[in-house]
């Protein structure tokens, strides 16, 4: 009879402790190492650890387009994780995507979770909803263009570091004496093409494509072979001849010249605080994105860069409780405020960015709010709420090569943009077959 007690009691136990580790693990697929991958990674520890019901476990996949790619064959192969970072261009290839995504506000709906979509910035879910207004994805991280300036290096220049960059005019201008100081690397840039074509169209409201942009259907095309953007590009070229410009890469190259002390100026994503407040040992400033004031009287507003968090179908509904819950964990106004102020990422909710200003964060950090206004100042028009293109991941490698192009003194700006245009509506008109 003690024997049977025993072996009663034994089994209560085993069973107990089973339950206590019978968490639901959920998978998280994204594209961040270094300082941002170290930030993902508390992200998750600091949900884990709030919580003993569900498990997250992160992996990185590679680069932007390498983690899109792997999520799509990992779905091919019914091995999708439940959750998939993909970047803003490849948005409207998710959409596309029929029967691979679960749209967050339908986890939400079927979880039962709590989900407010009017908490989240309007500029920054635009991107990721359905022409009804419900959210396809959930923003994770947002940024926006702005300049980085080196103020030590102006002030070696002989220049006032507070000089007025306003304007790509007076940009010219501090080239010029950049140049004469002898720096080697008056201006580089990172993402050539979001910055410099998708949002020099938005700052200025002109259209980068037809069809508001792509958001109006899969029948749009390109227009950023326009009055406004080739001559940007020309005075680019004009400068990157000159040895004004200094072209880095297509991704984020030109960042670690930067970081280094090289560069006097740097356009680069409102993201870039992560990794040069961590590195830069010279006194920098972050500015708003120029504009053209021969060609508008003020700018618009920039758009969003950066990526969105999809859910991938064929999970459990007890999996898609756990995604709602980290998604919700994710949402909340304490911890979109501290990977606001870590990284110079967006703010995803209004809560998070007056909460980062009660914090006194932006007293604190001059320029750190540049973003969030670029972003919120002005309504956004149908030039200026964002890109929703097929195959943008393609289309952006096209670019670059046009683009390099120019820089190289082999094509004059018309001659590049419109062959881009023409290019890149091929692969618009493909992925228009396919989505009917």
């Amino acid at each position: 009879m003690r024997h049977t007690t025993s072996a009663i009691a034994t089994a209560a136990v085993l069973c107990s402790a089973q339950a206590a580790f019978a968490q639901t693990e959920i998978e998280f697929w994204h594209a961040f190492t270094g300082r941002l991958g170290d930030l993902v990674a508390e992200q998750v520890e600091t949900f884990n650890a709030s919580q003993g019901d569900y498990t997250v476990v992160a992996s990185h996949k590679g680069n932007y387009s390498e983690t899109l790619n792997a999520g799509i064959a990992a779905f091919r192969a019914g091995e999708q994780p439940d959750i998939l970072m993909v970047f803003e261009v490849g948005t409207a290839t998710m959409m596309g995507a029929k029967g691979a995504v679960k749209p967050v506000y339908e986890v939400m709906a079927d979880a039962g979770a709590e989900f407010d979509q009017s908490k989240y910035i309007g500029s920054v879910k635009g991107y990721y909803t359905s022409p009804d207004g419900n959210m396809l994805s959930l923003p994770f991280n947002s940024s926006t263009p702005v300049l980085w300036v080196n103020r030590d290096k102006l002030e070696e220049a002989g220049i006032d570091p507070d000089t007025d960059l306003s304007t790509w005019e007076n940009v010219g201008t501090t080239l010029d004496q950049l140049k004469a100081a002898g720096v080697d690397c008056p201006m580089t840039t990172a993402w050539q093409s979001w910055i410099h074509l998708e949002n020099l169209s938005a700052y200025h409201d002109t259209p980068f494509a037809t069809k508001d942009n792509g958001f109006g259907g899969t029948d749009t095309e390109l227009a950023f072979n326009g009055p406004i953007q080739v001559a940007h590009i020309s005075a680019m070229g004009d400068w990157a001849k000159d040895g004004k410009f200094i072209y880095a890469g297509r991704r984020n190259e030109g960042g670690a010249n930067f970081r280094a002390g090289e560069c006097a100026l740097f356009t680069e994503s409102s993201a870039g605080y992560a990794g040069i407040k961590a590195e830069a040992e010279f006194d920098f400033d972050v500015r708003p994105l120029p504009y053209w004031s021969a060609l508008v009287d003020e700018p618009q507003n920039t758009i969003i860069g950066g990526a969105s968090l999809w859910v991938m179908e064929g999970q459990s509904d007890e999996d898609y409780k756990a995604v709602a819950a980290f998604l919700n964990f994710l949402s909340s106004p304490e911890i979109q405020a501290k990977w606001h102020q870590d990284t110079g990422y967006l703010p995803i909710t209004t809560e998070a960015g007056e909460k980062t200003r009660m914090d006194g964060f932006y007293d604190a950090n001059p320029g750190t709010d540049i973003a969030v206004i670029q972003m919120t100042a002005k309504e956004p028009t149908a030039n200026s709420k964002g890109l929703r293109l097929g195959s943008f991941d393609q289309i952006r490698g096209i670019i670059d090569e046009e683009l390099e192009a120019v820089w190289a003194g082999d094509k004059d700006a018309q001659t590049a943009l419109d062959s881009a245009v023409t290019r890149g509506n091929a692969l618009l008109r493909r992925f228009e077959q396919a989505s009917r």
